[in-house]
């Protein structure tokens, strides 16, 4: 949980006052909750999270269950108006950005996204159902995916349209 934090601190540059700290500091409490034993010791720590999961929706607008699996230094760059299904998997050095919702096409029908390594998620972005975003991938602005993305590749649009990049633009971003 240390070495997590200690990451996810330095993708924030390192700022305390960045409400992106406070919310991966209360996530990677949540997870590790589950590791205490016995569940006589475990229950004031999960009211805890609960009390502190609720703060951090009401003062960041940011909703990341603990049950959502998040890889190492998840950046969220804005905060205010993120949702994150419980079932979604997010890769490793992936950003979020304001407005951004991963999570479920209908509810009562299963099915969450799975997004890649150093995935960039723009403002606004809905990636919603079974869809699989891959690696290095960047969503658009107010982009409403709906369909696999292959790894590389942009998604722009409303629904999203897949745009191959060029290798020069790769290289730069």
């Amino acid at each position: 949980m240390f070495n997590n934090l200690r990451e996810d601190f330095a993708a924030h540059q390192r700022d305390p006052w960045r409400q992106g700290v406070w919310v991966m500091a209360v996530y990677r409490f949540g997870r590790w909750r589950y590791k205490v034993r016995p569940a006589l010791l475990r229950r004031p720590l999960s009211l805890l999270y609960k009390f502190l999961k609720i703060w951090i929706q009401i003062t960041t607008g940011v909703d990341l269950p603990c049950e959502t699996r998040v890889g190492r230094r998840l950046l969220i760059e804005h905060f205010g108006g993120i949702i994150v299904s419980g079932d979604t998997v997010i890769g490793d050095d992936v950003t979020l950005r304001h407005g951004v919702t991963l999570g479920l096409r209908r509810t009562g029908v299963p099915g969450a996204p799975v997004i890649g390594d150093r995935v960039d998620i723009g403002a606004g972005a809905k990636i919603l159902g079974p869809v699989r975003i891959g690696a290095d991938a960047v969503i658009g602005a107010n982009a409403v995916v709906l369909c696999d993305v292959p790894a590389g590749a942009l998604a722009v649009g409303v629904p999203a349209r897949i745009k191959h990049r060029q290798p020069a633009l790769q290289e730069a971003l």
